[in-house]
C-alpha cells in the first residue's frame, strides 16, 4: 500500500541535530574472532570497517537520552519546551512502556507526550515526518524526534550474514516552526510493502511466537535476513521514491546538494544514487564507520555532513530510507541549521 502526501500547514525546519553513539568498538578484526569472516570480505560486501556497540545494560533509551539533551541544549530550549517526543527504533527497551515514555522521563520533558514508530531502517524518515506535521499543524511550538537503536541486542554473533552489518547509535532533532522565507522541510514520500516482511525480521517475542524455550533454542529472537532480497528491494525503492518526490517537487539531481540515504550498505547507496544520476560528492556514505544503526543512520550521516562542512543552511536535501516490513521513505527539506 501506498500513500503520498505533502507537507501541509506553518513551515517547520530542523532547529537542531545530536547524535550519540557508545564508546565501545566493534571492528572487523574483532569479527574475525568470533565468526568465519574477513576484514576484506566485509569491506568488499558492506563498507564496513568497524561498529559502536553498547555495553552490557546500556538500553535505546540511554543512547537516545543523550542525542536528546544535547539536541534540545544547542536548539536553545529546555526539556520542558518540547511538546511531543516521537521515536523511532526497533529494539524498544521493552514492549512496553514505550521508548518515547521512558526517554520523556530521563530527560524531564515533563509537558510533552510521546510515541515510538516501528519502522526498522525507515524510523527516522517516519518519526520526522509524524513529528514535523505535528509542528505543522500548530499542536505544538517544538518536537523531538528520536532515531536510536541497539542492534547488538538482536544479533547472533554467530551468524556471519548479519552480525558483521550493525551498530548501535542515537539522533536526534528539534523541529520547529520557521519563520516566513526560511529553509523548512518541503515535502515527503512513504510507502510499505507488507509482502517483504519475512526477507527481514525477528520471527519471535511479539504475540505469533510469544518467548519459549523453544523460541530461544531456534535463535528466533535474533534479526534473520535473506540478503539479496533485501539488497535488490534497496536498491530498486531507494530510486524510485527519490524520483516520486524530485518529480512531484519539479527537481532534478543537479538541484540537490546533499543525499543523505539510510547507511546500511555502501553498494546500495552507490547504486541507488547512480541510477538517479546523483553527483558522488553530494552522496554521504559513513557506513564505514558506524555499521548500520538502523534508526540512527541518516542523523549520524546529517551530523558527519556538517562537521566535514558538507552541509550549510539553505542546502536542498534528499533523505531516503529502506526497511524491514518492507518499509520505504523520503523526505526532502532545505537544511535550517
Amino acid at each position: 500500500m501506498r500513500r503520498t502526501s505533502r507537507c501541509a500547514g506553518r513551515p517547520v525546519y530542523i532547529r537542531s541535530l545530536a547524535t550519540y553513539v557508545p564508546p565501545r568498538l566493534l571492528t572487523n578484526a574483532d569479527l574475525e574472532k568470533l565468526v568465519d569472516t574477513t576484514d576484506e570480505w566485509i569491506l568488499q560486501r558492506t563498507g564496513i570497517r568497524e561498529r559502536h556497540i553498547v555495553d552490557p545494560g546500556v538500553a535505546t533509551s540511554d543512547l537516545a537520552k543523550e542525542a536528546a539533551l544535547e539536541a534540545i541544549r544547542r536548539a536553545g530550549l529546555t526539556p520542558d519546551d518540547i511538546g511531543v517526543i516521537v521515536v523511532g527504533t526497533v529494539t524498544p527497551d521493552m514492549l512496553f512502556p514505550s521508548t518515547a515514555c521512558l526517554v520523556q522521563h530521563k530527560i524531564g520533558a515533563h509537558r510533552a507526550w510521546g510515541f515510538d514508530i516501528s519502522a526498522a531502517c525507515s524510523a527516522f524518515t517516519y518519526a520526522l515526518t509524524a513529528g514535523s506535521q505535528l509542528v505543522a499543524a500548530g499542536c505544538h511550538e517544538h518536537a523531538l524526534v528520536i532515531g536510536a537503536d541497539v542492534m547488538s541486542s538482536i544479533i547472533d554473533y554467530k551468524d556471519r550474514a548479519t552480525c558483521v552489518l550493525f551498530g548501535d547509535g542515537a539522533g536526534a532533532v528539534v523541529v520547529s516552526a520557521a519563520a516566513a522565507g526560511e529553509p523548512c522541510l518541503i515535502d515527503f514520500e512513504h510507502e510499505i510493502d507488507g509482502g517483504g516482511g519475512p526477507a527481514l525480521c525477528m520471527p519471535a517475542g511479539g504475540s505469533l511466537r510469544p518467548p519459549s524455550h523453544e523460541t530461544i533454542d531456534q535463535g528466533l529472537h535474533y534479526v534473520k535476513q535473506d540478503g539479496q532480497a533485501v539488497f535488490k528491494f534497496a536498491v530498486r525503492k531507494t530510486e524510485e521514491i527519490a524520483r516520486r518526490i524530485m518529480e512531484r517537487n519539479h527537481i532534478s539531481a543537479d538541484d540537490l546538494d546533499l543525499f543523505v540515504s539510510h547507511q546500511a550498505n555502501r553498494r546500495i547507496i552507490m547504486s541507488a544514487s547512480e541510477k538517479l544520476g546523483i553527483d558522488p560528492s553530494k552522496v554521504v556514505i559513513n557506513i564505514e564507520r558506524f555499521g548500520n544503526t538502523t534508526a540512527a543512520t541518516i542523523p549520524l550521516a546529517l551530523n558527519d555532513a556538517m562537521n566535514e562542512g558538507r552541509l550549510k543552511k539553505g542546502d536542498l536535501v534528499l533523505l531516503c530510507s529502506v526497511g524491514a516490513g518492507f518499509t520505504v521513505g523520503s523526505v526532502l527539506l532545505r537544511w535550517g541549521i
